[in-house]
């Protein structure tokens, strides 16, 4: 069925409640060893103002992918990044200014990627997690599952260089582990374990940034990973 019959004049659905959809998108990025979340200051009432998760309402010509896709690259000029749903928010009284069913999504991005400066007419922060303030609606609860839906998969997939540049220490890997789990890995293991699946590409380089002697950068390599699924290996992280 269209959309022209459904929302024309000869739509068979007059006699039905109207109820507004909206995308609100939880977005991590990870900076100095914190895992953050980016937020924004409300535009319109209620709650004008105050710290919201992004996000906007589907319009009548969007499928839900589509519309989190636009939401996500109007908030914060990326395309193509880890984008994924979550789950449906929709408790009658969730919205005191209608009612609205809210399609939660989660997006993980590479902060160097992302320049704030592009979206200073949204009032964009990023927040450590561990400072985020209080946030509207149920949008704390959004934050809460899908950061349980980041500690889920991090275990079994390799979303976490998601969040990293392309060249990484072992130490920064450690740290956003570290930083998702909300607890501190043990070194040895940690090294031990992401270095015997062998899915990492050890560089030349070093990043010096931190001693004299400096610390090996590592590539992810994905052709690797895809081969260990391939031959039938249970690939468990952390």
């Amino acid at each position: 069925m269209s959309n022209k019959n459904i929302y024309g004049p000869q739509s068979s659905y007059t006699d039905v409640d109207k109820i507004l959809v909206a995308i609100d998108c939880i977005i991590f990025g990870f900076q100095d060893g914190n895992l953050k979340i980016l937020l924004f200051k409300r535009k319109v009432a209620p709650f004008e103002k105050e710290w919201s998760l992004i996000g906007s309402f589907v319009k009548v010509s969007e499928n839900i992918k589509e519309a989190s896709n636009r939401i996500l690259e109007e908030i914060t000029g990326l395309k193509g990044v880890y984008l994924k749903e979550l789950r449906s928010y929709g408790n009658v009284s969730r919205d005191p200014g209608a009612r609205v069913i809210s399609i939660a999504h989660y997006a993980l991005i590479k902060i160097d990627q992302f320049q704030l400066s592009t979206s200073d007419e949204f009032e964009s922060q990023w927040f450590n997690m561990s400072d985020m303030p209080i946030l509207i609606l149920d949008h704390k609860k959004m934050v809460d599952d899908a950061l349980n839906k980041l500690r889920q998969k991090i275990k079994t997939q390799p979303i976490g260089f998601e969040l990293l540049n392309e060249k990484f220490t072992l130490t920064e890997l450690k740290a956003l582990y570290d930083s998702i789990y909300g607890y501190t890995l043990d070194r040895g293991n940690f090294r031990k374990k992401i270095l015997g699946m062998k899915i990492l590409d050890k560089m030349e380089e070093k990043d010096k940034a931190n001693s004299k002697k400096g610390a090996f950068l590592y590539k992810f390599n994905e052709q690797k990973y895809k081969a260990l699924l391939e031959d039938g290996a249970k690939v468990d992280f952390f």
